[in-house]
């Protein structure tokens, strides 16, 4: 029988390193290729065709959701399986959506990852804990979905629901910026900056910007470098 072949992509070299030893022990498995991006993990899943990818949803260039979003839309035979740190049901539906095979929290122990990818690889589905055929886990995203309020994207931008202009200025707020600030590098006025802001906040259904960091960033749509996100609207 075939090893199992696996892409290990996570921006942090550390936690990386500890994927690829805690998975070399494994008998039956081979580390084909590791990553540190989304753009550089893309292109090695295209390459090196592995059995499985496990992906920090929150990636630099390209976050996990839209990378399994383009691997399923290219129909490449690679099944992902996305780590997160903010591991709950909303999110497990979010990457279910865009086509993972696998949802699972990033403090999960070596060989139960081992376990989830094992049943990937059966042709199963690893979600909130459960192993799901596909019919189950039709069943269980449409039970989730009923029971969501929100909505998961508007076209053209996937799993977010920001225009591509929102996603902009949600960027310079995560970089800090005053609403000034973001006016003068975007070219637009500090009304329109102002509209952009409070459309954010209700689109994520939160009171400040703060909040609207922290709720982007726990679905991977944003990175968080030093920034200040406590600056007050203007």
């Amino acid at each position: 029988m075939n090893d199992i072949t696996l892409l290990i992509v996570d921006d942090h070299p550390l936690f990386r390193q500890g994927v690829v030893d805690a998975l070399s022990f494994e008998q039956g498995f081979r580390v084909v290729g590791q990553a540190a991006d989304g753009k550089h993990a893309l292109e090695l899943i295209r390459d090196l065709d592995p059995d499985v990818a496990v992906l920090d949803v929150n990636l630099p260039d390209i976050n996990g959701q839209q990378i399994t979003h383009l691997v399923t839309q290219e129909k490449l035979r690679t099944r992902i399986l996305l780590l997160t740190g903010y591991d709950d049901n909303e999110q497990a539906l979010h990457a279910a959506h865009a086509g993972a095979a696998a949802y699972c929290a990033k403090d999960i122990q070596p060989q139960k990852l081992a376990g989830v990818i094992r049943e990937v690889v059966n042709g199963n589905y690893v979600m909130s804990g459960n192993v799901l055929t596909r019919s189950e886990l039709d069943d269980w995203m449409s039970a989730q979905m009923e029971g969501s309020r929100r909505s998961y994207s508007e076209p053209g931008s996937p799993y977010h629901p920001l225009s591509d202009r929102e996603m902009e200025v949600l960027s310079c707020v995560v970089k800090g910026m005053s609403n000034k600030e973001i006016a003068g590098l975007l070219g637009i006025s500090h009304q329109t900056v102002k509209n952009h802001v409070t459309s954010i906040l209700r689109k994520f259904g939160v009171e400040d910007r703060t909040q609207a960091v922290v709720y982007a960033l726990k679905r991977g749509w944003v990175k968080l470098q030093d920034t200040d996100i406590n600056k007050p609207l203007e």
